[in-house]
């Protein structure tokens, strides 16, 4: 039986990712390059830089988008994951409201963003949380996890 998970578990969880003790060595190491990925990522994002986004993708980066949409499932390779994240973008006009919060841990960071979509009558804002392990300074894979799945789905479909 699936369980639904809510908003506030995902951002209490990632919340307390950002709360752990600092790792000593090669961990401390390891969360320090993530956060900076991030950070640099989401100022991307942010500024709508385009040549800037696409080069914070591993070569090898694998994206993993969830629900029952034609997008659904696992995109291997940066070529694969560019063409569906163009594609949800033509499907949803979508349009960066906010970065709520960027996290890191020992072995994956976070991005919490509030997005709008938008298609013919139908609009909506979003909270999203973008999970990313890094590889090579470069965002290696991501899981994306929205609050409300079925909403994003018809905007998929």
């Amino acid at each position: 039986m699936d369980v639904p998970v809510t908003r506030r578990q995902i951002v209490g969880a990632l919340g307390a990712i950002a709360a752990a003790p600092s790792a000593a060595g090669a961990d401390g190491d390891q969360r320090m390059e993530i956060t900076t990925v991030l950070e640099r990522y989401a100022a991307a994002w942010q500024a709508n830089d385009l040549p800037a986004l696409v080069a914070s993708y591993h070569d090898d980066f694998t994206l993993h988008y969830f629900g029952r949409s034609p997008l659904a499932g696992e995109h291997r390779g940066r070529p694969a994951a560019l063409r569906v994240l163009a594609d949800v973008g033509r499907r949803t006009n979508r349009r960066l409201v906010a970065i709520v919060d960027v996290l890191a841990g020992r072995r994956r960071g976070a991005i919490v963003a509030r997005e709008a979509f938008q298609r013919d009558s139908l609009t909506a804002e979003v909270e999203r949380v973008f999970v990313y392990t890094v590889r090579d300074g470069r965002l290696h894979e991501c899981w994306v996890y929205d609050a409300d799945q079925e909403l994003v789905d018809r905007f998929l479909t």
